[in-house]
């Protein structure tokens, strides 16, 4: 059975829509917001009725009777296995206090419930980004202060997974994959049997460049160099998170414009190309030797998998580990209906939120 399902995806300066009834697309939206009007709210959670305002005037002309549920995109909560959600009190209070962070992201399952409830239906969360399943012995970073963290593209990881399962007529829950989300920040999970027993934080640590962020460094020589900068915490975040990567030595996130400036005979546009690849397949290994070898497929996906030339650079170093199979793009309001599908059509069952780590 097919039911209507509305998706709500918040983000930075966007917030997207989708009313979905079963896989068909009945309304997609992106409302944009301006810098000026999101700098004229103090904080995250100050825009949640100027957000849900503006949903509901979208929603106005559509016909929304037979809605069965709202799914938002989930945000920066205490860390929880994958799968589906159900909004309540505990998680609600954890997303308006930002237990693990503030982000746009946060409020759409709080502008899920709201919207719900105007519908008396329930609201779900899919996939958020603090997906932890690490095995216990991937938490250990090297040193006794720090514990390594998962947070990583989990909703489009985990749907592309599914995916995969269904092209090769299996379960995700039987399946051995590496799944490697390329896009402004990488992310490359181990997928053991549905599980993502290890991923690289690609929020703010390690793993490979990506197009805005630096991944793992030389910790000794990036001490020195912040040191002897003299710059503020805030600061160096930012060259790690937002100015790393391709920004920090082409001054653009675009791998488009680095493929532009090699084709102009550009040599370190060209070296910098190899080197992000090198360092994807460089994790893509790693996590092969976490899968013990035993890989039904590498699945290759996210915004710079639609480059081929990007694509054909990973595949050098690693067609011998595995099938690859390449899954361009990432649909999150897609994926968002297909979690909240999932359980109404009782092929799962909602997970509960209790807030404990």
């Amino acid at each position: 059975m097919a039911f209507q399902v509305l998706a709500i995806n918040p983000g930075s300066t966007s917030t997207k829509i989708a009313l979905f009834e079963g896989k068909n697309v009945l309304l997609k939206q992106e409302i944009s917001h301006s810098r000026e009007e999101i700098a004229a709210f103090e904080t995250i959670m100050a825009q949640f009725s100027f957000r849900y305002n503006l949903i509901k005037e979208a929603l106005a002309s559509t016909d929304t009777t037979h809605l069965a549920a709202v799914v938002g995109r989930g945000g920066l909560l205490r860390p929880m296995a994958g799968g589906t959600y159900e909004v309540n009190d505990t998680m609600q209070r954890d997303l308006e206090v930002g237990i693990s962070g503030q982000h746009a992201s946060n409020l759409g399952g709080l502008l899920a419930r709201k919207i719900a409830d105007d519908y008396a239906i329930p609201a779900y969360i899919v996939d958020p980004v603090v997906v932890d399943e690490l095995a216990p012995i991937a938490r250990y970073s090297g040193n006794a202060h720090i514990e390594r963290q998962s947070i990583f593209h989990a909703l489009n990881q985990k749907a592309v997974a599914r995916n995969v399962a269904a092209k090769l007529g299996r379960a995700y829950e039987e399946l051995h994959l590496i799944v490697a989300h390329l896009g402004g920040g990488i992310s490359v999970g181990a997928h053991d049997r549905g599980r993502v027993i290890d991923v690289n934080n690609a929020l703010d640590g390690d793993g490979p460049m990506s197009p805005e962020r630096s991944g793992s460094l030389p910790m000794a020589s990036f001490l020195a160099w912040a040191f002897s900068e003299g710059v503020t915490k805030e600061q160096l975040h930012t060259e790690l998170v937002g100015r790393g990567g391709l920004v920090s030595y082409k001054g653009t996130n675009d791998l488009r414009d680095i493929e532009r400036q090699i084709k102009d005979g550009d040599p370190e546009a060209k070296a910098l190309f190899e080197a992000m690849a090198y360092q994807v397949a460089k994790e893509i290994g790693a996590n092969a030797a976490v899968l013990k070898g035993q890989i039904d497929a590498i699945v290759l996906t996210g915004g710079l998998a639609r480059s081929d030339a990007f694509i054909q650079e990973i595949t050098q170093y690693i067609h011998w580990i595995a099938p690859i199979m390449t899954e361009p793009g990432e649909d999150e309001m897609a994926a968002l209906n297909d979690g909240a599908q999932r359980i109404l059509q009782k092929q799962e069952i909602a997970q509960i939120y209790n807030g404990e780590e």
